[in-house]
């Protein structure tokens, strides 16, 4: 799996690129080097090639048809066959020799190219070229989401979901792919702080069944194991299976349910057993002890896919929108008018999540009984099943913000409805067709 890298302009001036051309003159060759114009200066090379060119012009009225000497550097050089064909043809040449063909190119060579324009150009929606980054190492349930969201793609790993994040918007990456939820270990609230923090869009999501292995290096029995590692939501989701299986083991967390195997395998810890995917007991030579140890067989992780540019909405198929607004105002009034501004219009919300505000955690309320109360401040994430192109859906928007001291559209972007079933890798159709 390549890693992407980043594309720096070129520090210092672009090389002088002067290539043949034809004069509309006849009867000689001229060839001058650019030397002057490397050691000389700009004023120099042109009082050189003004020289030149006067040469030409006079060569050219003498003897239309006759071939003249060539010049390198002030010196006679003979002509070459084919100059001496296109001279006897009546045609004169004021071939520009760069300095690489006079000298051996050991100056020219060194100097820095040009940024092409093939640099900068966006990679395509889809294939080999894309690149999407995903918190973990290979073998990471993230891994396989990004595959799913772009078959093909040039995934690249990231310790942590921020430089996930800083990497798309830094141009390293093109699209991130990071969990938000998991049917059974509920929200991932670092992700949600993450999207308010960053300014990229939510441009698709992925469903994926998350099949839990228990591995340990080749040879060792469960009996032997003191120690489970994994990331503490794969924990969880597997507490009452570890239990049922009788292993008296110390559950310790890690980063990522990959990078748990890889822990494992690289450190030879032979009383240690690590729960993560198939995959990753493969890439890291693990033998699985017990194959879908997860407690419940509909585990699945929904993820989402981010962009630097949102993308158009469309009618044409299901759509979701993700929003995250505050109120300033007391009391549940602002909330249920937000609330209804969804159900007057018939659309489904499908998730609300409270989180607290970052920069206002706390309210101040001044009451004569009591005295001051504190009350927490609350950002509010909603997805709601419809397109922002749809009327319904701009004119629920347009009410909520009348009621609301914040608004911001994460994104719209269509729906996964790929079945729920275990070990589905159905690639998920995706309207992603902004620029990068």
């Amino acid at each position: 799996m390549a890693a992407a890298s980043l594309i720096k302009a070129p520090v210092g001036q672009n090389p002088a690129r002067m290539g043949a051309g034809r004069s509309s003159g006849g009867g000689g060759v001229v060839r001058c080097s650019l030397q002057g114009a490397v050691v000389g200066g700009r004023a120099e090379w042109q009082s050189s090639c003004a020289v030149l060119s006067s040469k030409v012009a006079a060569l050219g009225a003498a003897s239309p048809h006759a071939a003249a000497p060539s010049f390198v550097n002030g010196h006679v050089a003979p002509l070459v066959p084919e100059q001496q064909a296109a001279a006897e043809d009546g045609g004169a040449v004021l071939d520009l020799v760069p300095v690489s063909s006079v000298n051996g190119g050991g100056v020219a060579k060194n100097l820095p190219q040009p940024l092409r324009i093939s640099d900068l150009s966006p990679a395509p929606m889809h294939g080999s070229q894309l690149r999407v980054a995903y918190q973990g190492v290979p073998g990471a349930y993230s891994e396989k989401a990004a595959g799913k969201a772009y078959p093909g793609c040039d995934a690249i790993p990231c310790d942590q979901f921020e430089v996930a994040f800083s990497a798309v918007e830094l141009w390293i990456a093109d699209r991130a792919v990071l969990p938000v939820e998991n049917s059974l270990g509920g929200s991932i609230h670092r992700n949600y702080d993450l999207l308010l923090r960053h300014r990229l869009h939510i441009v698709g999501e992925v469903q994926l069944p998350v099949h839990h292995c228990l591995m340990a290096l080749p040879g060792v029995r469960k009996e032997c194991l003191t120690r489970v590692m994994s990331h503490p939501q794969a924990l969880a989701q597997c507490e009452h299976t570890l239990t049922a299986m009788g292993l008296n083991v110390v559950r310790e967390a890690f980063d990522d349910t990959a990078g748990a195997a890889e822990y494992v395998a690289a450190n030879g810890l032979r009383d240690t057993a690590a729960i993560a995917s198939s995959r990753a007991a493969e890439l890291y030579g693990m033998e699985v002890l017990a194959d879908g140890i997860q407690d419940d067989c509909g585990n699945v992780t929904r993820f989402v896919m981010l962009a630097r540019e949102p993308i158009v909405p469309r009618t044409d198929r299901p759509f979701k929108t993700s929003i995250v607004f505050a109120h300033d105002k007391e009391g549940t009034s602002v909330l249920f008018k937000v609330l209804s501004a969804f159900a007057f219009r018939d659309i489904t919300l499908t998730k609300i999540e409270s989180r607290p505000h970052r920069h206002r955690p706390i309210r101040l309320v001044d009451d004569a009984n009591v005295g001051t109360a504190k009350h927490f401040e609350y950002m509010f994430y909603v997805d709601f099943q419809a397109s922002l192109a749809e009327p319904r859906a701009q004119n629920a928007l347009a009410e909520v913000q009348e009621y609301t001291s914040f608004l911001r559209v994460l994104g719209s972007y269509p729906m996964d409805m790929t079945p729920m079933t275990a070990g589905s890798s159905s690639t998920v159709t995706s309207d992603d067709s902004s620029s990068t």
